[in-house]
């Protein structure tokens, strides 16, 4: 019965959070704009586990693309 009781207060919202005076999406917009999400594929995950692995890729590819533009400009 105890672990029932646990469970269910787990579940309520506790009587000292009021949110009657409250903004839906207040600072949605600071979040995006501070936030960058991309969704990566479960098969690049497994060649690159980490942010820091995709960084070090994307910021190579990046250097690649930028020398062809260089090139085919000059």
């Amino acid at each position: 019965m105890k672990k029932n009781n646990k469970i269910q207060d787990r579940d309520e919202m506790r009587k000292e959070y009021d949110f009657r005076g409250g903004v839906r999406g207040k600072y949605a917009q600071r979040l995006l704009k501070s936030t960058n999400l991309v969704k990566i594929d479960s098969d690049i995950l497994e060649v690159f586990p980490d942010s820091e692995s995709i960084n070090r890729a994307l910021r190579s590819l990046a250097d690649i693309i930028r020398e062809q533009h260089k090139s085919n400009n000059s």
